[in-house]
């Protein structure tokens, strides 16, 4: 299987979005995730919160060498799906995988790095606290 990494210019177009798959795509996310035992998957809905996208998934894997394997899986899964070709970026290095595929953002990191970012804190925090300026 031939994926794209950072810097290539020929991908091919994502989806369409159609609400009556988003389930779908998301239990595939979440079913290839534990298939390559991934740990510590976390699933946010971002429908409503952000234009970026609908789920935001976040998932752990124990090495470099899990994060790749996890991500070529994942990446596998979303074209045989008929989801196209994703975005890909992080692959080279496999700390911190970051696969886009249009309805859904997947984050794969290795726990250490996962730890420092904390990207699932950010963006499940609670929209209706008050937003406190500091100046």
């Amino acid at each position: 299987m031939t994926t794209q990494h950072e810097g290539t210019d020929t991908i091919a177009p994502l989806q369409s979005h159609d609400p009556t798959k988003d389930g779908d795509v998301l239990a595939l996310i979440l079913n290839s995730l534990e298939d390559s035992k991934a740990e510590d998957i976390v699933s946010l809905d971002l429908a409503g919160k952000s234009a970026l996208a609908d789920h935001m998934v976040v998932a752990s894997g124990r090495s470099h060498r899990h994060v790749g394997a996890v991500a070529d899986h994942l990446l596998r899964d979303l074209k045989n799906a008929g989801y196209g070709n994703a975005r890909v970026e992080g692959m080279p290095h496999c700390d911190w995988v970051l696969i886009d595929i249009g309805d859904a953002i997947i984050h794969i990191f290795r726990p250490e790095v996962r730890t420092f970012y904390n990207v699932e804190k950010m963006w499940s925090a609670d929209s209706s606290a008050p937003t406190q300026f500091i100046g």
